[in-house]
């Protein structure tokens, strides 16, 4: 049996919006300690990964390992029905072919409850290893969204070139160009406004604009991103929930590639 209770639901909520765009198609394990989900795009360029928890939850039990095999755009149709400050609880059974999501408003005694059927999702689950990686920045999650926003607008493509004193992030593309250049700061009044850099070489790297665009969609569960670079690995952006997080691993975009 899977009771999971979040105490209100937009944190789900915030957490399904921050990668629903990018896969559709997701197996949520759900165990002892926590639900874990990974999925891969399309294209097989972006993996999405997620950990929620048990210190993210109200309430949370679960004394089987249980799979939901979810469609993404269905489930996000059913949380719009919920309000935000309800609490939400997921129910399932050990072999389950539905999973039940629960809405309460204590304060009004309302009780919303939807099923959604689950899908039988033929998808591995890939062991990520510890990768090791050239630079590892730390900045403002509304910084790094508004960047990406501003600068796909001008190119499909977006370069991040980092020394030990600038990061800079450059578009080129047909209508212009444009560039951002920010620099490793503290800010001991606002902490979450600070900039950290760690860098063991400089690296000059592109990605796909549109993937960006996805990835900054998780700026809504964190203040801050941790982005860390490699020229042999693969990019990976974090956000950290309370209790775990949300991960995108980026493969950056080669010079023979559109």
């Amino acid at each position: 049996m899977l009771e999971a209770k979040f105490e209100e639901a937009s944190l789900f909520k915030r957490i399904i919006d921050g990668f629903k765009d990018c896969v559709q198609l997701v197996n949520f394990q759900c165990k002892e300690d926590g639900i874990i989900a990974q999925a891969v795009d399309d294209s097989r360029v972006l993996l999405v990964s997620l950990e929620i928890g048990i210190e993210a939850f109200q309430n949370y039990r679960c004394d089987h390992p249980v799979t939901l095999g979810i469609d993404l755009t269905s489930l996000s149709k059913i949380l719009r029905c919920g309000n935000n400050s309800d609490t939400l609880t997921l129910i399932a059974d050990d072999t389950p072919d539905t999973v039940l999501l629960l809405f309460e408003d204590t304060k009004k005694d309302r009780v919303a409850e939807y099923s959604l059927k689950l899908m039988d999702i033929d998808a591995a689950f890939l062991k990520i290893e510890d990768l090791a990686y050239d630079c590892t920045l730390m900045m403002p999650s509304s910084e790094f969204s508004k960047i990406v926003r501003d600068l796909s607008q001008l190119s499909d493509s977006l370069n991040i070139m980092i020394t030990k004193e600038t990061i800079k992030f450059v578009a080129d593309g047909d209508i212009g160009s444009g560039s951002v250049i920010l620099k490793p700061f503290v800010n001991m009044d606002k902490p979450e406004d600070s900039i950290k850099l760690e860098m063991d070489q400089p690296v000059d790297l592109t990605f796909g604009s549109k993937y960006l665009l996805d990835i900054v969609k998780g700026s809504a569960l964190a203040e801050k991103v941790g982005i860390r670079l490699s020229s042999e690995a693969p990019a990976l952006f974090q956000f950290d929930l309370k209790s775990g997080y949300l991960q995108f691993f980026l493969a950056p975009k080669f010079n023979d590639e559109e």
